[in-house]
C-alpha cells in the first residue's frame, strides 16, 4: 500500500511551484532590504549623474534625474508588496465573508450578493481609481481602494461556489441534524474545507494586484511622487527608449518577474493542495 507523500517533499518536485516560490521569494527579500539598506538614496536629485548606464557606482545606471536605479527598483518592491497586501486583504475579508453569507443563507440574500458582485464588476481597478481621483485626487491611498474593491467580488464568487458544494457535503448534513446553526457550520466546517482555494487565489490576486498598481503608476493614478514605483518608472522611461532603453527594461522585468512567480506558486499551490493529488500514485 502507498504511503502519501509529505507537503514539503511534494512542494520541492513541483517544478513551477519551486520557481514561483524563489521568484516570490526573491521579492519579498528586495522588499524587506530596502527597508534596511538601499545602495543609494532613492530621492536623492543628482543632475551631474542623469542617465549614466551601469556602472561600478550604480550598478544599473542611473535615471533622468540621476537617481540610482537599482534604488529605486528595491523601494519600488516594496510598494509594490504594500499596495498587493493591502489591496488583497480587503477583497480577501470582505468578499469571503459575502461569499460565506450567501452560501449560509441562500434565498433573496445569495441572490442580492451575487448581482451586487456582477455590478462591480463593470467598474474594473483602473476605471474605479480614475473614478476615485476625479473626486478624492491621484495617490496610492485611492489606488489601494481601487483594486480592492476590484478583488471584492472574485472573492465572493469563488467563496459562493465552492462553498455551496461544502454545503452539500454528508457531514454538514449531520452537523445540521445534531443542532449545530449555519454560522456554526461555516466557520467550523465550510471555511476549512474551502480554505487552501482561497489561498491559492489569494496568491494569483496578489499578482494581479501588483500589475494593476503598476498600471495606476503609469497613468499617473497611483503612487504619486518621490515615492519609487515600477509604473511611474516605466512612463518616465517612456520618451527615452532609443536613448537610455535600460531605463525601461529593468522596470519592466521586475514587474514581468514578479507576476510570474506569484501566478506559477499559485498554480503550484493548486496542484499542492489538491487532495486528489496528497498520496502517490
Amino acid at each position: 500500500m502507498s504511503q502519501p507523500i509529505s507537503f514539503a517533499a511534494r512542494a520541492l518536485k513541483h517544478r513551477s511551484f519551486v520557481i514561483g516560490a524563489v521568484l516570490t521569494l526573491l521579492l519579498l527579500l528586495a522588499a524587506a532590504l530596502s527597508l534596511v539598506w538601499t545602495p543609494w538614496s532613492p530621492f536623492e536629485i543628482d543632475m551631474a549623474a542623469k542617465l549614466q548606464p551601469p556602472n561600478g557606482q550604480h550598478w544599473l545606471g542611473t535615471d533622468p534625474f540621476g537617481r540610482d536605479v537599482s534604488s529605486l527598483l528595491l523601494v519600488g518592491a516594496r510598494n509594490s508588496i504594500l499596495v498587493g497586501v493591502i489591496a488583497v486583504g480587503i477583497g480577501f475579508g470582505l468578499g469571503t465573508s459575502l461569499g460565506l453569507l450567501a452560501a449560509a443563507r441562500r434565498g433573496w440574500v445569495e441572490e442580492l450578493i451575487m448581482r451586487l458582485a456582477d455590478f462591480t464588476f463593470a467598474f474594473p481597478a483602473i476605471l474605479s481609481a480614475i473614478m476615485l481621483t476625479a473626486v478624492f485626487g491621484a495617490g496610492i491611498v485611492n489606488a489601494i481602494i481601487a483594486i480592492g474593491i476590484f478583488n471584492i467580488p472574485t472573492f465572493a464568487r469563488i467563496t459562493r461556489a465552492s462553498a455551496n458544494v461544502v454545503w452539500s457535503r454528508e457531514f454538514v448534513l449531520a452537523a445540521r441534524a445534531c443542532g449545530k446553526g449555519p454560522w456554526r457550520i461555516t466557520l467550523e466546517h465550510v471555511l476549512p474545507n474551502i480554505a487552501s482555494l482561497l489561498i491559492v487565489q489569494a496568491t494569483i490576486q496578489f499578482a494581479v494586484a501588483i500589475l494593476a498598481e503598476a498600471a495606476l503608476s503609469y497613468l499617473g493614478l497611483g503612487t504619486q511622487p518621490p515615492q519609487p514605483s515600477w509604473g511611474r518608472m516605466l512612463a518616465e522611461a517612456q520618451t527615452l527608449l532609443f536613448q537610455a532603453p535600460l531605463l525601461a527594461v529593468f522596470p519592466g522585468l521586475a514587474i514581468a518577474l514578479a507576476v510570474l512567480g506569484l501566478n506559477l506558486a499559485g498554480d503550484g499551490l493548486r496542484d499542492l493542495l489538491d487532495p486528489r493529488l496528497a498520496r502517490k500514485r
